[in-house]
């Protein structure tokens, strides 16, 4: 849906598709008017999964203070690095929000290795997006990480286990 729901109209749907038990509803709503979502969370309890556009802790601040969403959907390249994600996941534990970073595959592997030994450390880890990479991309950035029957795991090279060509 990615914002293009009125804020009536996400209640409604999240309320309709309830007893499916949907992992989440992402960006129902644009995530910049954050006051649509305090609508949405009052009429469904199927979960919400916003702010693959946000950029620091202040853009989702409201949104995880007030327990308007349940899942951060940032990634480390927007949020300021590793420093930057840890300080909004840091913030989300004290809410229950859940990390659920954003992972498409025009974000460079070396950012997803990041993101992976990321979300490793992080306590309330909740899902990492992958969406894979073209065979070109990994000729250029060989990766010791794999992604196997859903669930991604480091390898064993030091660091993030990337190879620069």
């Amino acid at each position: 849906m990615h914002h293009r729901l009125t804020p009536i109209e996400a209640a409604r749907f999240g309320k309709s598709i309830e007893d499916y038990r949907m992992f989440w509803m992402e960006d129902p709503t644009p995530a910049e008017n954050q006051e649509c979502f305090r609508l949405i969370r009052q009429h469904t309890v199927t979960p919400i999964a916003v702010g693959e556009v946000f950029n620091s802790i202040w853009d989702c601040k409201q949104l995880i203070e007030e327990q308007l969403i349940d899942y951060i959907r940032t990634t480390l390249t927007h949020a300021g690095g590793i420093t930057g994600m840890r300080r909004i996941a840091d913030f989300a534990s004290l809410y229950q929000v859940r990390t659920g970073s954003h992972g498409p595959s025009d974000l460079s592997p070396v950012c997803m290795a990041a993101a992976l030994h990321f979300d490793l450390w992080v306590p309330n880890f909740g899902v990492q997006e992958y969406m894979g990479y073209s065979e070109q991309m990994l000729e250029v950035f060989p990766h010791n990480w794999t992604f196997d029957n859903g669930y991604m795991h480091p390898g064993e090279k030091p660091g993030l286990g990337i190879e620069l060509r």
